[in-house]
């Protein structure tokens, strides 16, 4: 949090850069606290900890440093998501690049190593390899190659972000709900009603979502 207003920082790989398109998680999280707070996104395709460091030593090192930065910086891990090992072999990426190795098993191991970390630093992460698999079309509904979330898939980030967000003990809280919307005070400019004889203040509104995020 800088100033009067949260800055929500999205650091990763492709899945983080690619997050703002085909309604991707990072884009909804956007709509989710517009007016709210800020959502950065530092997203690098081809990246991994081998460039932003080495793993589960590495990873902590990076949380360490995250928490370092300010006593107001809130920390949440993203573990690494499944994958449909036969769309991603046939997807278009597979005439572009070497034969693709990774499976669904060895993104489980990472997965939970990540989730064991954070257990032991006390920090908050959203089990994504779990959380994707509880839907039964999880391999074709999730993906837009195998890989890469498709808006289903990012409607289950957004669903477990979201969750931790709201039973943090953090202070201030900084789940949507909770944070003050920026100029939502009543203004003689605003809609006008129905019936003509006054205004309606549409600060607040989220009639335009499809999802009603909790």
């Amino acid at each position: 949090m800088l100033g009067g207003r949260p800055v929500f920082v999205l650091f990763g790989s492709s899945i983080v850069q690619y997050s703002f398109s085909n309604g991707g998680w990072g884009a909804t999280l956007a709509d989710i606290y517009a007016r709210k707070a800020d959502i950065l996104l530092r997203g690098y395709i081809g990246w991994n900890t081998r460039r932003a460091l080495q793993y589960i030593d590495n990873m902590r090192k990076i949380a360490d440093h995250l928490k370092s930065l300010s006593e107001k910086t809130r920390v949440i891990f993203l573990s690494c998501p499944p994958l449909n090992e036969e769309m991603l072999r046939t997807s278009t990426s597979s005439t572009i690049l070497s034969e693709i190795v990774r499976t669904n098993e060895t993104c489980h191991l990472y997965s939970d190593a990540c989730v064991a970390l954070c257990k032991e630093m006390n920090l908050k992460v959203v089990d994504l390899w779990h959380a994707m698999q509880k839907r039964e079309d999880w391999m074709t509904a999730c993906f837009t190659d195998g890989l890469h979330l498709s808006e289903e898939g990012s409607n289950i980030v957004v669903e477990e972000i979201l969750k931790v967000v709201k039973e943090a003990d953090w202070e201030p809280c900084l789940h949507w709900k909770a944070l003050p919307t920026e100029f939502a005070e009543d203004s003689p400019y605003d809609l006008v009603s129905s019936g003509g004889d006054a205004t309606v203040n549409p600060s607040e509104w989220t009639i335009h979502r499809k999802i009603p995020w909790d």
